[in-house]
């Protein structure tokens, strides 16, 4: 048998000791937990709390974390697949889907499951070139507005390519899609541009992809629009469209009839700097994100400000924006927000919420 030397075996035991005295002195500011950012602040009373921000699979997926013991002892982060660009973000049951317009497809992570998958990047009739808007329907099956393909790209909840609705015959700047929840309509936000005339919503069959109405045309007067990017129902079926380039959104019925707008161009609250995208939640507030104020704004359904979330800054950090882009409101109420810049989700937890309640609360993350 080898015998270990005298000065080995003390360099062992040193270590050793090292190492015990590491994992039981931690600092008291290593266990305080990080203090809850409230929106709106103290003494308003709190509608929001924020929960996480989601930079890579390594904040979603227990095994490709570094576990709390290891990150104390050797300062190891935290790593796995980062976001290169994100842009738009939906959300089912517990799923968090993701375009990036560097990677080229959609990832997703499986919070229940714990596990991550990503759709459009095999070679084929269902590969992405350059995915922006997201949306799902009731069944789960995703809906991607592919800005380089002009067209919309369908894949099933297995992640099966099913269908491409529209081409370039009907898009000339895709910006996003929104399907309604039973999977019959596919409503597409033509983006347009200096040239074109083609500042409106298509929509299509969502099954047999035929062309059923356009909504909308180029202009500054009720029901037009101008650089339009994204859509979102609300209650009654009620159509709420980002007008960007008017500074403003646009309501329409589900039949495409002009109701109301609400919104200006201005430095206030309650106006638009440059909106971006929009999302519902369950009682038919209005959620718009806006990339130069580096927030999201919270409407009712008739257009009245409620509520503000977010800064611009050019430091990372909770609720602070560089280039915000992508908004959804899941089933529970959180409201996740995509930021380029940074290249991260932040996700906030209505205040009645329990953390461990819904679909997107964090999985066990054994030791390891």
């Amino acid at each position: 048998m080898t015998r270990i030397g005298p000065v080995l075996a003390m360099a062992a035991g040193t270590a050793a000791m090292l190492l015990l005295q590491a994992c039981m002195q931690v600092p008291p500011a290593t266990r305080e937990a990080p203090r809850e950012l409230f929106f709106p602040s103290a003494p308003d009373e709190p509608r929001f709390v924020f929960e996480r921000s989601i930079r890579s699979s390594a904040d979603i997926l227990p095994a490709e974390s570094a576990s709390e013991l290891r990150k104390l002892v050797t300062g190891e982060q935290a790593s796995g697949e980062a976001l290169a660009k994100p842009y738009a973000v939906a959300v089912h049951r517990g799923r968090i889907f993701v375009s990036d317009t560097v990677s080229r497809f959609v990832r997703v992570f499986d919070v229940p499951q714990g596990k991550q998958f990503k759709i459009g990047e095999e070679e084929g009739v269902g590969q992405l070139i350059k995915p922006v808007g997201l949306d799902i329907d009731a069944a789960g099956n995703l809906y991607v507005a592919d800005i380089g393909a002009k067209a919309i790209m369908v894949y099933g909840p297995d992640r099966r390519f099913l269908r491409r609705v529209g081409s370039d015959k009907w898009f000339s700047r895709l910006s996003s899609v929104t399907v309604d929840p039973a999977g019959t309509r596919v409503y597409a936000v033509d983006l347009g541009g200096v040239t074109s005339e083609q500042h409106q919503v298509r929509v299509f069959d969502a099954v047999s992809g035929a062309h059923l109405q356009d909504i909308g045309k180029r202009g500054s007067g009720p029901g037009e629009f101008n650089l339009p990017r994204d859509l979102a129902i609300g209650k009654d079926g009620r159509l709420y469209v980002v007008d960007g380039g008017n500074f403003r959104v646009v309501v329409f019925d589900r039949e495409g009839r002009y109701l109301q707008s609400f919104g200006s161009v201005g430095k206030q609250y309650g106006q638009f700097a440059r909106p971006k995208e929009v999302a519902i939640d369950r009682d038919g507030n209005v959620y718009v994100v806006d990339t130069a104020f580096g927030n999201f704004q919270i409407f009712n359904p008739d257009g009245e400000l409620l509520l503000f979330v977010g800064e611009r800054s050019e430091r990372d950090g909770p609720a602070r924006y560089m280039l915000p882009s992508g908004i959804a409101v899941d089933e529970d109420g959180r409201v996740l927000v995509v930021d380029q810049w940074f290249r991260k989700i932040d996700v906030f937890r209505p205040v009645g919420l329990p953390e461990k309640g819904g679909f997107l609360a964090r999985p066990a993350s054994p030791l390891r």
